[in-house]
């Protein structure tokens, strides 16, 4: 399995625990009894639990170009030792911006952001 393939995998990890992680902040948030519920009230979250589903919808935004370009070297045998070291640049950059968000620590989450931007762009080197 290429290096970008096996970040795809723990990205896919990563992106089960996110949800995970979002899910039990929201619900222990908003109550026990809503969670439990059908949920069908609108209920406020805590700054938190809110933080974590920002990050949880950032998270998304782009991890289907980082699923993309790790199939796309992988299928056309492009990968190198750079678009490897992007994959575990944007990966690790990904896993640190959850605390970093919800701690509400601007400028650690914002590097973390840029990290992560900048390990795709050394993913789409190979590929010019």
């Amino acid at each position: 399995m290429t290096p970008e393939l096996q970040y795809l995998v723990y990205g896919v990890i990563l992106l089960i625990m996110h949800v995970i992680i979002q899910a039990t902040f929201s619900d222990l948030s908003k109550g026990l009894g809503w969670a439990l519920g059908p949920q069908d009230e609108a209920r406020d979250q805590n700054v938190t639990a809110a933080r974590i589903e920002h990050a949880l919808a950032n998270y998304l935004e782009t991890f289907p170009a980082f699923a993309a370009l790790a199939l796309i070297l992988t299928v056309t045998e492009m990968g190198t030792a750079t678009s490897a070291l992007g994959a575990a640049i944007w990966f690790w950059a990904r896993v640190a911006y959850i605390p970093a968000y919800a701690s509400g620590i601007p400028l650690v989450r914002s590097v973390a952001w840029f990290a992560s931007l900048g390990g795709l762009a050394m993913m789409l080197v190979p590929l010019f």
